[in-house]
């Protein structure tokens, strides 16, 4: 509704729905939960539209150990770390091998016997695909934790 002031004062009513709009403006921005889940999501719509690369901000030690993981298995090219000096930014070359990644929120506890378990709930097959576990070892997939015999907290997937 449009309220129309008669003198060049405004009215009170004009006065009421302007307020409302910038409550309404103020309330509509959404609130930044997970950088993880925005650059994965990111990296997955500009694959679907045939991207050969994407911008990813902002940017996270967490998010370049999961690119790097990525990247090690060949589901993505090389990226490079862009220093704006406020919270960063990724350029990603992507290859089109990759057909979906997602993060598992919130991060579960994963046992080494467990792992199995998780890969077969996630993966569409045992070829491809790849379970990423933050342990005390760092951030890693489902094989090189199962090699190193370490269990830990389940971050995302990606095949």
């Amino acid at each position: 509704r449009r309220y129309k002031a008669v003198s060049r004062h405004k009215s009170s009513a004009s006065l009421r729905l302007s307020s409302r709009r910038e409550k309404h403006r103020a309330a509509a921005k959404m609130v930044r939960t997970s950088v993880l889940r925005d650059a994965l999501n990111a990296i997955v719509n500009a694959e679907r539209r045939g991207k050969r690369q994407v911008l990813i901000r902002p940017s996270s030690k967490v998010v370049i150990k999961f690119l790097q993981v990525m990247a090690k298995s060949g589901y993505i090219g090389e990226f490079e770390l862009v220093d704006d000096h406020r919270a960063g930014k990724i350029v990603i070359h992507l290859n089109g091998r990759l057909n979906k990644c997602g993060v598992i929120s919130p991060r579960y506890d994963v046992a080494i016997e467990d792992l199995e378990k998780w890969t077969s709930n996630l993966l569409p097959s045992r070829q491809f695909g790849k379970v990423v576990l933050t342990t005390s070892y760092g951030i890693m997939d489902h094989e090189e934790a199962r090699r190193k015999h370490t269990g830990g907290k389940i971050l995302g997937f990606f095949f």
